[in-house]
């Protein structure tokens, strides 16, 4: 789903960014008063974030020869609050398109409206929904499959109206070279048929998890500081899943709609011109690998990096605390 560069046109990318920073902004204001009554908020952003990311480490295969995975959107909007989880998945995608090479630099505020606005809020408000009903869980699965089926289905429509809105005079089209009716039901298939179960069923197997170690941390209940944030059981499931991440370089195949050009000119046998000649940013671990390292070896270390960013962070923010 992470959507890379030059799939976009540029005027798409800098309207869909220009969309996401009023939301940006609200986020922060919205979290700065949730971290008055809630100062686990920060940490846990942090923790969240990682969490994420390690999610997104699990690819899964999709008929056809693609592969998609799951991302975690409604499980942290649970854990930590919508506004909350649109910042912590914000930090997520930026430190894949930058570090890895995952997703689009400029693409990344089509990303971010797709993965953090869209997924965490669309499946949160179907939680909340269970829980008003009397069954949280089913609220919670139904709002991470949702979810991410609704973020899958805008990017679907942002790929294919690049065609419609963006071609020759002769009109060959100038960036994602799919129309509608072919982004549309790609996007929407993998994740309704593969994705979207893998979601729900791992948000309700964490959320669970969650539950029974660590109640405190989830945003609907009553935080002060002086609760224990649990982040012992925090690190052990981040520290399992980071060993575990390996077992994502298991599905074959790329993402529908992240082929490089190479990949596109042997699917379509030619590089639309504003993708050939479009930007090009070249990550430090492009791919989630170093020359000289076996794949599984580089997975891993770019697993321990981002758990590495995320004690930092929540070293530094709980010694903020206690000044």
């Amino acid at each position: 789903m992470h959507i890379p560069d030059n799939y976009l046109s540029p005027a798409t990318c800098g309207t869909l960014l220009l969309a996401v920073t009023p939301i940006w902004t609200v986020s922060v204001l919205k979290v700065k008063a949730q971290i008055k009554t809630k100062r686990e908020t920060i940490p846990m952003m942090g923790v969240t974030a990682a969490l994420a990311f390690l999610i997104m480490m699990f690819n899964v295969p999709i008929p056809g020869g693609t592969t998609a995975h799951a991302v975690g959107g409604t499980l942290l909007a649970v854990l930590i609050g919508p506004w909350a989880a649109c910042l912590s998945l914000s930090v997520t995608l930026l430190l894949q398109a930058l570090l890895f090479g995952d997703g689009g630099v400029i693409a990344f505020g089509a990303n971010v409206l797709n993965m953090a606005v869209i997924m965490p809020f669309v499946g949160y408000a179907f939680y909340r929904l269970g829980q008003r009903l009397g069954h949280e869980r089913i609220g919670l699965a139904v709002g991470a499959y949702v979810g991410i089926c609704t973020a899958a289905l805008a990017a679907g429509v942002e790929l294919g109206l690049q065609p419609l809105l963006f071609h020759t005079a002769s009109g060959q089209p100038l960036y994602c070279p799919y129309g509608l009716n072919i982004t549309v039901p790609a996007m929407l298939l993998a994740h309704v048929l593969v994705a979207g179960w893998v979601e729900a069923g791992f948000t309700l197997v964490v959320f669970h998890f969650v539950k029974q170690v660590m109640p405190q941390s989830l945003y609907q209940a009553p935080l002060t500081g002086a609760q224990p944030l649990g982040l012992r059981y925090w690190g052990y499931l981040l520290v399992g899943l980071a060993c575990l991440s390996p077992l994502g370089l298991l599905a074959r195949g790329t993402a529908w709609g992240e082929w490089s050009t190479s990949e596109l000119h042997q699917r379509i046998g030619l590089v639309p011109q504003g993708m050939h000649h479009g930007f090009n940013f070249k990550a430090l671990f492009a791919d989630y690998s170093l020359p000289g390292l076996p794949t599984a070896a580089s997975y891993l270390l770019a697993a321990a990096t981002v758990l590495l960013i995320c004690l930092l962070v929540v070293r530094a923010s709980q010694h903020d605390q206690k000044d």
